[in-house]
């Protein structure tokens, strides 16, 4: 069987965990086994999930290629889609067609430090890309995980953060704006943490997913810091609607986030026209 990306499949829901208040992390598969076999994706690339009655909702996949017989999305329920979503127990069955997208690079990180800089939410794309770098760690060079939320509740993968941590040659620094009683980590914006810790640009890379101001915020951070412009990656998975190219949603210039991206390098971004710039 081939498969139509452009057709819906069917899948089950095998787990739900709850992250914060409002995000739910879902490991689900496809109902068809030949699918659950032959399917494939890369890092950095998004489905479109859909619910009948709903609608459908483009959603990065955080789970890693490296790891098969499932996909997993990070979900945050702020619109009739996610929403919905939410409403479903393990079990339930939804469709997604895809993947879509242009993905992280990962070949061409090899032998390189990387920085893994994120906001929120924002870490859910990042991680399908970290966990393939985790699985691979004698390939890579120094790590170094950046990451802040408002509060310590909504820190996303709060096990994994900690998992990460007594993984060989990786930091992982935390921040939130709000601290609650016990924490004893930093406090402020994702940017405070350059304070903490050394970032040095030298055979290193950045991946940067967030709000869109501390995307822009810690990428002038990361320039002052001496990176190249073509070394910080970031996605801009909140722009896309269709996936397909159509609906114009996710336009700016000539350039289509959903088929062109959603990962992109400063470099390319600093092209865009300043009237439809990102930030």
């Amino acid at each position: 069987m081939i498969k139509n990306e452009y057709l819906p499949y069917q899948a089950i829901i095998e787990e739900i965990k709850q992250e914060t208040f409002d995000t739910k992390t879902f490991r689900v598969k496809f109902t068809a086994e030949n699918l659950v076999k032959t399917f494939s994706y890369k890092q950095g690339q998004f489905m479109e999930v859909s619910l009948v009655g709903a609608g459908e909702a483009p959603i990065s996949i955080t789970s890693s290629p490296s790891r098969k017989g499932y996909l997993e999305f990070c979900i945050r329920a702020i619109g009739k889609v996610t929403k919905a979503l939410h409403a479903l127990q393990k079990g339930d069955t939804f469709y997604m067609r895809g993947p879509y997208g242009n993905q992280f690079p990962f070949e061409e990180l090899k032998g390189k430090n990387i920085y893994f800089i994120a906001g929120g939410i924002g870490l859910a794309p990042v991680r399908s890309l970290m966990n393939l770098v985790f699985d691979h760690r004698k390939d890579f060079g120094h790590i170094k995980v950046l990451y802040g939320s408002k509060t310590p509740d909504e820190l996303c993968f709060k096990d994994e953060l900690e998992s990460w941590k007594k993984i060989p040659d990786t930091e992982v620094w935390l921040t939130v704006d709000k601290p609650c009683e016990g924490w004893g980590c930093s406090i402020g914006v994702v940017t405070e943490l350059w304070k903490e810790t050394d970032i040095n640009p030298k055979n290193a890379v950045a991946v940067v997913c967030g709000p869109p101001i501390m995307i822009k915020f810690a990428t002038l951070k990361l320039m002052e810091s001496g990176f190249y412009a073509s070394d910080v990656i970031m996605t801009l998975e909140r722009f896309m609607k269709c996936g397909l190219g159509k609906c114009g949603h996710c336009n700016i210039a000539e350039k289509f986030v959903c088929m062109d991206g959603p990962v992109f390098t400063y470099e390319q971004i600093k092209k865009f026209p300043v009237k439809e710039h990102v930030f």
